[in-house]
């Protein structure tokens, strides 16, 4: 599987139609993701933004600007990462793979959610390959060299795949992914209902250096997650850099999953979520760094986050056809 900084063809983006999914803040979600999405498209990418019907299509249309395509599908929740294609590289082709999706161990289950990825592969073109096990994309991430990085939370959790030894997870990885090594970190940030996702935790940001947190403030409840995360990191042998949290972050005195790990990667642009924090320059100017031949911009994400993730759960990438 190609590393998110390979050039891309396009970026897959859902935009969000649910109002149970956000409460009182449908509206703002809403206009955070359109201004991901032009972002994007204003960078020189395409983006090809789901909407669930002509409703939501309208709503968007007043959000987004031309450059911007809206398709029509039959989706539950935004988060593409976690249920859109996993493109690889095959011969001197493309591919895509499907791992079997059960709502995020049984939380959360909507139609279309289980039946987009292959939807989406079909359009573009890709032949695609399916698996048994259960595996959201979040959950992994690779560095191109085929080493992936993942968490003992999800990937071990016994609601995606009790059946499953971790050899017999790391085997399922290397044949459909191509990852032959596999980062195991430990528990995701608290209160994360994906159970603990790796792209809200560690982010790979070139082959064999890792990106992760450190605590801001002795509020911080994450700063053990972060440390622990790092020490293994470093004792498998990766590079790790560190990046400020955005801190405490509530929602209705509920501590909030807030990352600015949860980066998008585009071909020209990363964009990082912003929480209203006191850290927010210090995160972006921190990510900035890791990408010098690339614009870094932040963009405020706190009414996405309050539906359960962030720019980079609602995206997935078409990994380009050319080996560049």
């Amino acid at each position: 599987m190609p590393p998110e900084w390979a050039p891309q063809d396009w970026l897959w983006i859902g935009f969000p139609h649910l109002a149970e999914e956000w409460p009182d803040g449908l509206a703002k979600a809403q206009e955070q993701i359109a201004a991901f999405a032009n972002a994007v498209a204003d960078s020189g990418q395409p983006v090809r933004l789901l909407v669930r019907d002509e409703a939501n299509e309208k709503r968007a249309r007043e959000l987004v600007n031309g450059k911007v395509e809206l398709q029509q599908r039959v989706y539950g929740d935004i988060w593409l990462r976690d249920t859109g294609p996993l493109v690889v590289r095959e011969g001197d082709g493309l591919a895509a793979r499907r791992f079997s999706f059960n709502g995020w161990g049984g939380k959360y289950r909507m139609p279309g959610d289980d039946s987009i990825g292959e939807e989406l592969a079909r359009d573009a073109g890709l032949p695609l390959e399916t698996s048994a096990m259960i595996l959201e994309g979040g959950a992994v991430d690779g560095d191109g060299t085929g080493l992936a990085v993942t968490t003992e939370q999800c990937l071990l959790n016994p609601n995606r795949n009790p059946g499953l030894s971790r050899g017999e997870i790391e085997a399922d990885l290397k044949q459909m992914l191509g990852f032959s090594r596999v980062l195991w970190l430990g528990e995701g940030l608290v209160n994360d209902h994906t159970d603990g996702h790796v792209d809200n935790l560690a982010r790979f940001v070139a082959p064999g250096r890792l990106v992760v947190p450190e605590a801001t403030g002795s509020d911080d409840l994450n700063a053990r997650i972060y440390a622990d995360a790092k020490r293994r990191a470093e004792e498998f042998g990766v590079e790790v850099v560190t990046i400020p949290s955005p801190g405490l972050i509530t929602r209705d005195g509920e501590v909030e999953p807030a990352s600015y790990v949860n980066f998008a990667i585009t071909t020209h642009l990363v964009v990082v979520p912003t929480f209203g924090s006191p850290h927010d320059e210090a995160g972006v100017a921190a990510i900035a760094a890791l990408f010098p031949g690339r614009k870094t911009i932040g963009l405020p994400a706190d009414a996405v986050l309050a539906g359960g993730g962030g720019f980079h759960c609602a995206s997935q990438q078409m990994p380009s056809g050319e080996l560049r």
